[in-house]
């Protein structure tokens, strides 16, 4: 099968790039390679490379002749600085998206696979003693600022038990980034009617590993963590260090592209699938496990919160099992204290540069 990967010369991109070669594929590059991502020129992919930006209709679709299947990656990721960002993250992740389905509607590729995101569910799952299952609202400045993390009872202002949130879930995006990820599913959705095509959203988790960018405001608390150890500082911990997410490697995440890629074709439509490890760890015990594999300094929690941020999204990533067979291989601890000594790539803020453009390969979703 030849796959166009856009966003492929990037974080999770490059992996895919491998995990499609090894599995036989033949996958073809399409990355902008824009200093506001890549600053320093990244290792050349092994396979077939057009620099384009994704909202280059012309370009877009000459790199579709031949294709069999797109997978989606190239995007802007995290929370960003400030709303301020918001023009950009629509351009680059929803207008990029439109040009990419329009251009395949045009010359006739009908199967893809989407770089999704937990982040649309907004808060995860809370079960109260008294209501059941609920869904609180946004946390009040105040009460962070208090230090008072956790949701509570919308109804009865009791604590809250979270737990697993499943893809039949409301969603729920929270912040600019996760409205333009949940926009991007509805555009592929409304193409695979329109065209009979079918799209599969795999909705990553807190996705870590070798080759993540470093020192930037748009990746994820991992890379966060792991540059503070390797400038010899102390991760420095948001809240109290409690928030519950899903850190599932990279390598396994793009195990999971390739599978959705050869799956059997579902009816016209997009389904989505979370993608995570299944194995829930604090963001305390992730920058522990990093510093303790590292050698230190240990992690500071310093009670700063960020508006936007949701104390817990952890998913069921059952249905990913279930139906393409998928299996995460690598264990939190594994991969904790491998990629504690892992390269990182350079980033837009090492470059001196603020933001990252279009058409660019995302690291993950920050936590």
């Amino acid at each position: 099968m030849r796959v166009l990967v856009t966003g492929g010369a990037g974080f999770i991109g490059s992996h895919i790039v491998t995990a499609l070669r090894t599995a036989g594929h033949e996958p073809v590059v399409l990355d902008a390679l824009l200093p506001s991502a890549h600053p320093t020129a990244p290792e050349r992919p092994d396979a077939e490379f057009v620099r384009a930006d994704v909202r280059d209709s012309p370009a877009v679709r000459a790199a579709l002749i031949g294709i069999d299947a797109v997978c989606h990656q190239a995007a802007m990721v995290g929370l960003g600085k400030d709303f301020a960002d918001a023009p950009e993250y629509v351009s680059c992740n929803d207008l990029g998206t439109a040009v990419l389905l329009a251009s395949m509607a045009q010359t006739g590729v009908r199967r893809l696979v989407l770089a999704g995101s937990m982040v649309v569910y907004g808060e995860g799952r809370y079960v109260c003693p008294r209501h059941g299952v609920v869904r609180p609202g946004a946390r009040r400045p105040e009460d962070l600022a208090a230090g008072r993390f956790e949701p509570r009872c919308p109804e009865c202002g009791a604590e809250l038990a979270p737990g697993l949130v499943g893809e039949e879930a409301p969603t729920d995006p929270r912040n600019v980034y996760a409205t333009t990820k949940l926009a991007q599913e509805h555009l592929a959705a409304a193409w695979a009617r329109s065209v009979d095509g079918t799209a599969i959203s795999l909705r990553y988790h807190n996705v870590y590993g070798p080759g993540m960018p470093r020192d930037t405001p748009y990746a994820g608390v991992a890379s966060f963590f792991r540059s503070s150890l390797a400038r010899g500082e102390a991760p420095r911990v948001y809240e109290d260090g409690g928030q519950r997410r899903d850190f599932v490697h990279v390598r396994d995440v793009a195990t999971a592209n390739v599978l959705a890629l050869e799956s059997d074709p579902q009816a016209p439509g997009l389904t989505a699938y979370n993608t995570g490890s299944g194995a829930p760890h604090t963001v305390g015990e992730m920058a522990t496990a990093l510093a303790h594999a590292h050698g230190g300094p240990d992690p500071v929690v310093t009670g700063e919160f960020r508006l936007g941020d949701v104390r817990h999204i952890t998913a069921d990533s059952t249905r990913l099992r279930r139906d393409l067979g998928w299996r995460p291989e690598i264990a939190f601890e594994e991969g904790m204290t491998a990629f504690a000594r892992a390269g990182q790539r350079a980033s837009a803020a090492v470059g001196g540069q603020r933001g990252r453009g279009p058409a660019l390969s995302p690291p993950p979703s920050a936590g």
